[in-house]
């Protein structure tokens, strides 16, 4: 029986994936906490009474942060039921909220936020701009958009996925041909969306953005335990990351 394809977030409401996700999650020396989270706490810089909303939050670990870190309010917006159950359990006690629904279906209130952040989500946007219209719509005057995006060197062709095993290769290909992309990854084909660096950039600029930062992060030996596996990861940018004004 084939696979059905899995838009958003809906791979995380498979039992199986959503458990094997969180343990790669927060595994040690994973990317997600070694290069990718480092590099949105920086360009996000202080959140001190700052209202911020996080498009397709996870379990929410950020806004935790961010609360215990001086920010007014935090709202996490996501798509799947079980990690809107996980943030609802690592927010609890705090003042922070999680609403149950997806970026397309959020309602983006007008002049609303002074700070919108979203962690390697964007890609899974089949029409980022309107997203990114929406996301400019939802920001007070001034306010700031920081997102991270699986780079697009690795969203351009899967072909180098080998499941179980670390890829030590990596096939770039079809860069230029952008659209629609599924992964095998973890039991699941997910549907992602391959745009070029320069196409975010564009999407960006249309929407009326003014772009302040584009980071490739790069590996800090700190943040890892393990020699071999910072080397690896030295080897390909695995993210990429934004920084914008309104």
């Amino acid at each position: 029986m084939a696979m059905t394809e899995k838009f958003g977030s809906q791979a995380y409401d498979e039992e199986m994936f959503f458990s094997q996700f969180m343990r790669r999650r927060y595994r040690t020396d994973s990317p997600n906490i070694s290069i990718e989270t480092p590099a949105i706490l920086d360009l996000i810089g202080r959140p001190t009474g700052k209202s911020v909303l996080d498009i397709g939050c996870g379990d929410a670990s950020i806004g935790i942060h961010l609360l215990g870190q001086g920010c007014l309010s935090y709202l996490g917006i996501e798509g799947s039921q079980n990690m809107f159950d996980e943030a609802i359990r690592v927010l609890e006690g705090s003042k922070g909220k999680i609403e149950l629904c997806s970026m397309e279906e959020y309602a983006y209130p007008p002049e609303a936020f002074d700070l919108v952040i979203s962690q390697l989500v964007v890609h899974y946007s089949s029409d980022v701009d309107a997203l990114f219209s929406s996301i400019f719509k939802t920001l007070k005057p001034e306010g700031r958009f920081v997102f991270s995006l699986q780079h697009p060197l690795l969203t351009s062709s899967f072909k180098s996925t080998l499941e179980g095993k670390k890829r030590n290769d990596w096939i770039v290909d079809d860069y230029f041909h952008s659209g629609r992309r599924v992964e095998n990854w973890m039991g699941q084909k997910v549907v992602k969306y391959h745009r070029t660096t320069g196409e975010y950039f564009a999407a960006l600029s249309n929407a009326g953005f003014k772009i302040n930062h584009l980071m490739e992060p790069e590996p800090d030996p700190a943040y890892f335990s393990n020699q071999e596996e910072y080397l690896r990861r030295m080897r390909i940018p695995l993210f990429l990351a934004f920084s914008c004004t309104k």
